[in-house]
């Protein structure tokens, strides 16, 4: 038996110059507008005191995590977890109810506001590049990052890389490997020379929050089926009135034609 290889992303804040080349990638990669894209870059953490300091960018990312608090609480399963690491969104069975950028500690599902009932596809985040890494190819973002700030691999082996790095350079990152357990373990993992709370990413326990969702949405699933009638009835009543619409042209179309 085929040992399934577990796939993770490790961010390096130390090298990155937030070029922000990783956003342009994953645009032209996924033809999605700059705007829209998967991924975003903030430069805002600060270390040490004037005149010596330094800063901090940050790369953020869907942080597929091992337990997906957006999987738990979407309530028509339109997100899964593969087991090689990617938590995969299916745009044609999520109805829009967002859901799951209220579950997401790490605010990454973002609501598209400006796509219809008709045209689907609500939510956009990070899909991992399954088009290229099932095809021996790295991610759009690692690929194109000038620093290596972003590599890509199997997890366990960019943890040990993560440690040796740490290890060798004890004054240059914090002693952690964000993402290692917090919230049950992501396959995005973080290495910073800056407090990670300064970077804008939360505080959180290694035991799954998951099971919090679980249980708000045993409460807000008949809710979520409502919601759902209603988003497909409106849905057909927006079909039917398109649909009687050019009935109606088709036919004064026809009645000047016989005049």
């Amino acid at each position: 038996m085929t040992e399934i290889k577990h796939h993770a992303y490790l961010f390096d804040a130390t090298r990155c110059i937030d070029c922000r080349a990783c956003m342009v990638a994953c645009s032209v990669e996924n033809n999605i507008a700059m705007d829209k894209t998967r991924i975003w870059v903030a430069g805002i953490g600060i270390k040490g005191e004037y005149p010596n300091l330094e800063r901090g960018s940050m790369v953020y990312h869907c942080m597929h995590c091992e337990h997906p608090d957006c999987m738990s609480a979407c309530p028509v399963g339109a997100y899964t977890k593969a087991e090689d690491g990617p938590v995969i969104y299916n745009p044609e069975v999520c109805i829009g109810c967002r859901y799951c950028m209220n579950a997401c500690p790490f605010g990454v599902p973002h609501f598209d506001y400006d796509k219809g009932i008709i045209d689907g596809a609500f939510i956009d985040k990070c899909t991992f590049c399954p088009q290229r890494i099932y095809n021996g190819q790295e991610p759009a973002c690692v690929q194109t990052c000038p620093t290596d700030a972003l590599e890509y691999g199997e997890r366990d082996e960019l943890i040990v890389k993560a440690r040796a790095r740490i290890a060798a350079h004890p004054d240059r990152y914090i002693d952690h490997i964000y993402g290692e357990f917090e919230n049950g373990g992501t396959s995005y993992l973080i290495l910073s020379h800056i407090p990670f709370n300064e970077l804008g990413l939360p505080d959180l326990p290694a035991e799954p929050i998951s099971e919090v969702s679980e249980k708000v949405m045993e409460m807000t699933i008949p809710f979520a089926l409502s919601w759902g009638a209603v988003l497909s009835g409106v849905a057909a009543g927006v079909h039917l009135y398109n649909k009687n619409k050019e009935e109606k042209t088709a036919a004064e179309e026809n009645t000047e034609a016989t005049k």
